[in-house]
């Protein structure tokens, strides 16, 4: 009987679910652990890693929520949406007027929108600090909200202007003869057509407003405005002695943005994947 031999294909099959899969342990392990953890008491997380708790105690998470974690969570959440809808309105913006549009200058607007992604937003730190006290925006919502949409559009912007270029122009033409003006053709035409790299466009910038770190500890100073990642720090502290309320926290921290992208993966490697390789 002859043996069955393996060929390259079969191997490289293999492989392709093989590695995503211990990806994927890498990541979710230590979420279950969080979660699984979240649920015992404190003196139970040491005694046994990985035991079932011996009771459930959901009370964890009522207690991390009245300690402060709602006030960080609802900055996280304002500082996120508002952060999602400036950067798609901005974004959506400058790709329609250099999409639609010809004028003089037109190369340099684009140059300098992706020139952003050059520059690291750690470099510019002292800048914006002493920038942001010269508007009087430091430690407030608004100077971090404009911060972050600075930092995300010139991605995003590529990925829509990708996008919109590859919607035929002759959709504009019919949209005019119909009365509509610009701005009309953007939001009825352009935007309901190029939802997949809009929702794109949104989860990057949630996904890095609600994590990011650097900024809201430099320009955020009082505790009432603090976001989830800075509040989670002073809540450690808080709660060095109970872990399990402190893990409770992080896990009300993580589910927001675990769901939404649950939600929206299909819109999001629709969008990556379209909005990458038109034009």
């Amino acid at each position: 009987m002859k043996r069955k031999k393996i060929t390259k294909p079969a191997v490289g099959r293999w492989l392709a679910g093989i590695v995503p899969f211990l990806f994927f342990l890498l990541i979710i392990i230590p979420v279950a652990w969080m979660v699984l953890s979240s649920l015992k008491e404190t003196n139970e997380i040491f005694a046994n890693l990985w035991r079932l708790p011996e009771k459930w105690l959901f009370s964890n998470y009522a207690v991390a929520w009245k300690t402060g974690i709602s006030k960080y969570f609802m900055n996280s959440l304002i500082v996120t949406v508002l952060t999602c809808a400036l950067n798609v309105v901005v974004c959506c913006l400058l790709a329609f007027a250099l999409v639609a549009f010809e004028f003089r200058g037109k190369r340099i607007f684009q140059m300098l929108a992706i020139g952003g992604l050059m520059f690291s937003p750690i470099v510019s730190l002292i800048p914006l600090y002493q920038e942001l006290q010269a508007l009087n925006l430091y430690d407030t919502r608004v100077g971090l909200i404009l911060v972050y949409t600075a930092y995300q559009i010139p991605l995003c912007f590529m990925l829509t202007y990708n996008y919109f270029r590859g919607i035929d122009k002759a959709y504009i033409e019919a949209a005019r003869m119909d009365g509509c003006n610009s701005l009309q053709i953007l939001t009825k035409v352009f935007m309901p057509m190029s939802r997949p790299i809009i929702m794109t466009d949104i989860v990057l910038t949630a996904f890095y407003a609600w994590n990011e770190f650097s900024f809201a500890l430099i320009f955020i100073n009082s505790d009432s405005k603090k976001t989830d990642p800075i509040g989670l720090l002073a809540f450690q502290g808080e709660m060095h002695a109970e872990w399990s309320v402190l893990l409770a926290g992080l896990t009300i921290s993580a589910i927001p943005i675990i769901i939404f992208f649950i939600f929206t993966q299909k819109y999001f490697i629709a969008g990556l994947s379209s909005g990458g390789v038109k034009g």
